[in-house]
């Protein structure tokens, strides 16, 4: 049984953390061009006023965020 690597769907956004597409050229929260894939953890923010984690990560609005970037 061989090993398959996992493939990723989304890339971060250097700047603001965002997770966006892979075909994505420009990231739709901060206008960013510059994107990594090596990223991980995952946090969704459904109520950014009211998030304490929000706050720590230094993420504004609603969306698909990476918890740490490479």
């Amino acid at each position: 049984m061989s090993a398959r690597k996992r493939s990723i769907p989304f890339k971060a956004c250097v700047s603001c953390r965002a997770l966006v597409d892979k075909d994505v050229e420009v990231c739709p929260y901060c206008g960013s061009r510059e994107f990594t894939s090596d990223w991980s953890g995952v946090l969704i923010v459904i109520d950014p006023e009211n998030s304490e984690l929000t706050k720590t990560l230094g993420v504004s609005g609603k969306g698909r965020y990476a918890v740490k970037i490479e």
